[in-house]
């Protein structure tokens, strides 16, 4: 008796899941099931943006407190140059990673016009 409830809780458990992934396989195909897919994926696109700008930031904001800023000169980018405790110079790029630049990459920054 016993294995004849438990055979039979393991089938309804079994057909029960299969109903679930159908459901949520069809849900793409309707109208609400799209608009959800859309929000989902700008969510995160926002969220991956906010993330890159906090650590930009962050990164930044430690740079100018450890390392020494390049007066007069300029990343590729027009960033501002950092230079290290060995030497080293670097800019921050937009997701918040450190560069390290060659001689070569560092320009001189234009004059500012009064």
């Amino acid at each position: 008796m016993k294995r004849k409830l438990v055979m039979g809780l393991l089938t309804l458990a079994l057909f029960g899941g299969v109903a679930f992934n159908v459901n949520a396989q069809e849900k793409k195909k309707t109208e609400v099931g799209k608009a959800l897919d859309h929000t989902g994926k700008a969510i995160g696109k926002g969220a991956k943006s906010v993330g890159n700008k906090t650590a930009e930031v962050a990164v930044k904001g430690s740079s100018k407190v450890a390392d020494k800023t390049w007066k007069g000169k300029m990343a590729p980018d027009g960033s501002d140059v950092y230079i290290n405790a060995k030497n080293e110079k670097y800019y921050v790029n937009s997701k918040g990673a450190k560069i390290w630049l060659k001689a070569s990459q560092i320009k001189n920054r234009p004059a500012s016009k009064k």
